[in-house]
């Protein structure tokens, strides 16, 4: 009966001890003081003054290496189409000739001319190789706008999770140093109770084995913070703290993605640069036919105009104006010559010539005819396997997000067993029945419990990111500025399909690709 009073007098003083164990989840630990939390093992990070949100990583991510290399591609597609335009526009050309001869040798002079050339060419057919250029080089860049809102929500996607793991990594320090007081008061009460040999030796290195079991936890969790400063650090670019306290980060944004299959395909072909790729792809196969096609059937004709001081031989022209045009080449020619020396009166004139050639036989223009058809062929292939790999990656995302939010509804549950486990613990504790160390663990299971569901979200939010970045609707400055989620607060489960990015609060509208420019940038 004395042992049995002592233990239990024992017991009651421990708990008045372990009263702030279970505020573990909303403030630091007194004992032990972990320790600072680092980038790596050498190089401390300083606790983030501002709290740590989201839509501050995603600002700093517009600055990141990955980032501007993304702008700097869609720049060279704009450079590209801009270098087109020049080709196919108007060409002026100045030049200078120079001629010195002495005919025959034997008893002629010395004779120089000397000549100002001004020429001038301009694409005035449809299918000049330039406009041909120009074309395709639109096309291009109308993928590479694609291709870079694509980028831009790869990058999103992944500061959103390094962001998600930081927050991961900060409440899983925070219930490892919970966990590891609660071990530590375990292991304090076990050497009392063995001094006075209430339980056995066995016992005392159980209690033992979980103290350097949460040690070890701890110190695991320390390091999982550490590696989160980094993958921070490598997807923005800079070096980034993280704040020690959880309550100084902030949410993940509340995302509720249709379910709508044929909605979710229809705006996921018309907006992957997979598609866009393969349809640019498809348009300049066909191009090329039409070209080998036109070029195998059309005569190359040239019709060239000379007016001003002809002469038959090239020393005696005077001032001369001459045009030509090429059928297949599509280029209107000007040139004006005008001599530095005068010539004299030499007569005025006008000289025609038109001249064509066809080829009966063999030709390269007919040879090309296969490689072009063929070339049709596979890109009309190629577009066909992009739809199919678009279609089933947007299935696959819709089934993994599926799958998330199944996964809320069990944990959910978990955390309403851990809140009624901890309130009957508390009564039984009140009625003499339990130890304020049974409070304790119930408390740690219910934050525990909690966590799991915050994690799940999380993922949930992850996987809807995903979803909407397989059907092109992800914009990261509509993503900056969705509600987040409040800490503790799970995801809606049933997920109406109704817009593919749609808050809770605030309803926000489909963004749509980025318009190319001349000289800019989406």
């Amino acid at each position: 009966m004395t042992k049995r009073f002592s233990l239990l007098f024992l017991t009651a003083l421990l708990g008045v001890g372990l009263s702030g164990v279970g505020q573990a989840q909303t403030a630091p630990p007194a004992a032990p003081t972990p320790p600072a939390v680092s980038q790596t093992s050498a190089t401390p990070v300083q606790v983030q003054a501002q709290p740590l949100t989201l839509a501050s990583v995603l600002a700093l991510l517009q600055l990141s290496p990955g980032w501007q290399s993304a702008d700097l591609t869609y720049s060279a597609a704009q450079l590209a189409l801009d270098s087109a335009r020049i080709r196919a526009g108007l060409s002026l050309n100045v030049g200078v000739e120079g001629n010195v001869g002495r005919i025959p040798w034997d008893t002629g002079k010395w004779k120089g001319s000397t000549t100002l050339n001004v020429s001038a060419s301009l694409n005035v057919l449809p299918w000049s190789p330039a406009r041909d250029a120009l074309r395709s080089a639109e096309r291009a860049l109308s993928a590479a706008a694609v291709d870079l809102r694509n980028s831009r929500a790869s990058l999103t996607i992944e500061a959103s999770q390094a962001f998600a793991g930081a927050r991961s990594a900060v409440t899983t320090l925070a219930q490892a140093d919970a966990q590891l007081v609660l071990s530590t008061r375990l292991r304090a009460v076990a050497d009392e109770q063995r001094t006075q040999n209430l339980i056995t030796a066995e016992a005392v290195l159980e209690r033992q084995a979980a103290l350097e079991s949460a040690q070890a936890g701890r110190d695991r969790a320390a390091r999982g913070v550490n590696l989160a400063a980094a993958q921070l650090t490598r997807v923005l670019g800079r070096p980034l703290a993280i704040p020690s306290d959880i309550s100084s980060l902030g949410g993940l944004p509340d995302l509720t993605p249709g379910n709508d299959l044929n909605a979710l395909l229809t705006r996921a072909l018309n907006a992957r640069p997979e598609i866009a790729r393969a349809e640019v792809s498809l348009a300049d196969a066909v191009a090329a036919l039409n070209s080998a096609q036109r070029s195998a059937r059309l005569p190359e004709v040239t019709a060239s105009v000379q007016a001003g001081q002809l002469s038959a031989t090239q020393e005696g022209a005077g001032r001369t104006v001459s045009a030509s045009l090429s059928s297949k080449t599509g280029v209107l020619g000007a040139q004006l010559s005008l001599p530095l020396k005068d010539t004299g009166d030499a007569p005025v004139g006008v000289a025609l010539s038109l001249k064509g050639s066809y080829a009966l036989l063999g030709g390269l223009d007919r040879t090309e005819l296969g490689p072009a058809s063929q070339g049709v062929q596979q890109a009309q292939l190629g577009l066909k396997t992009a739809q199919q790999a678009v279609e089933l990656d947007v299935r696959t995302r819709l089934s993994a997000y599926q799958d998330e939010v199944g996964g809320l509804r069990s944990l959910q549950t978990a955390v309403v067993r851990a809140q009624t486990a901890l309130a009957s613990t508390r009564a039984r504790v009140e009625a003499g029945l339990a130890t304020p160390l049974e409070t304790a663990q119930a408390e740690l299971n219910v934050t525990q419990a909690q966590n799991a569901v915050d994690a799940q979200s999380a993922a949930v939010t992850l996987a809807a990111l995903q979803l909407l970045q397989a059907t092109g609707d992800l914009d990261p400055v509509l993503l900056a500025q969705v509600p987040a989620l409040p800490l503790g607060v799970p995801a809606p489960v049933v997920a109406p399909a109704a817009s593919p990015v749609a808050p809770s609060a605030t309803p926000v509208t489909e963004p749509t690709p980025p318009t190319p420019a001349p000289g800019g940038q989406p």
